[in-house]
């Protein structure tokens, strides 16, 4: 049974790591931005969702406040600060959005005191059993919506039009504008899209895990090495990287050798992943020569 409680817990905050890191892959596939302030957007999104509870605003309005309000200050970056870098060099275009992580932090710190919190969802009081362990609603919608997330974004990227624009985008820039896509337009959906994921999980990771908005926003690494899962491309690979980081970090925390460890886990799968990818390729590189 506690092998049960710590793998179904190890699944619910790998589905947070994958949806950080669809949201990230999804960004990078159309604007050629790796955004390492997208944590910092989710902790953002969470205490705003925290501030909707505590004026006594219904459930669903926090939930809807923290989608939105990631949207938009996803938007804002994406909008206003990424088209002047739009030409830049990919490390560049990181760097910066390191520097829009402080501001939001900054921001948070100047808004919310430091004090400890708790985010309350109406799913939290609401659960299943399932093979001898209580499963909350939470922890079953954030597995639902990460699978979900990965074959809506996969239908829409293949059949929708502004989805094959975001693909013809991220093949090309220049062939994009030249093919007559609003770049503008199209960069901007993708910023939209990947903001409300990231309000998303930040809602939910403040109410399973922790209301602490630096926890929050240091949650972009497992969700970045769950995206190097995914090769940075691959959204159902980076559902099955987030998920497994998150049972091996889960799983660690039982043996108090490699509870020490479990912060370790996303770099050491990531470096691990990496290195399977430079086999492959010298592999390809041997056979054509």
């Amino acid at each position: 049974m506690v092998y049960g409680l710590f793998f179904v817990s190890g699944l619910a905050v790998g589905s947070l790591y994958a949806l950080g890191g669809i949201g990230l892959v999804i960004l990078r596939n159309s604007t050629g931005v790796l955004n390492f302030s997208y944590g910092a957007i989710a902790a953002a999104s969470a205490m705003f969702a925290w501030q909707v509870t505590e004026w006594g605003l219904p459930g669903i309005v926090s939930w809807l406040s923290a989608v939105l309000v990631g949207a938009a200050l996803s938007i804002f970056y994406g909008r206003f600060v990424a088209p002047a870098l739009a030409w830049r060099e990919p490390a560049v275009k990181a760097v910066a959005t390191l520097g829009y992580m402080l501001i939001l932090l900054g921001l948070i710190g100047l808004i919310w005191d430091d004090a400890l919190r708790k985010i309350a969802l109406p799913s939290d009081k609401i659960g299943v059993s399932l093979f001898g362990v209580r499963v909350t609603l939470t922890r079953i919608i954030a597995f639902a919506v990460s699978i979900g997330a990965v074959v809506g974004m996969v239908q829409y990227l293949r059949r929708s039009h502004t989805g094959l624009n975001m693909r013809a985008l991220a093949d090309n820039r220049d062939h994009a504008a030249l093919l007559g896509i609003a770049i503008v337009k199209t960069e901007t959906l993708a910023w939209g899209i990947s903001g409300a994921l990231a309000g998303f999980t930040g809602l939910i990771f403040g109410s399973l895990v922790r209301l602490e908005p630096t926890v929050i926003t240091f949650m972009v690494i497992p969700a970045t090495a769950a995206a190097i899962c995914g090769r940075l491309r691959s959204l159902p690979m980076t559902l099955a990287g987030g998920l497994f980081i998150g049972v091996v970090e889960s799983m660690l925390t039982l043996y108090r050798p490699g509870a020490s460890l479990r912060t370790m886990a996303p770099f050491v799968i990531a470096a691990l992943v990496i290195l399977w990818m430079q086999r492959d390729q010298q592999l390809t590189f041997a056979t054509d020569s």
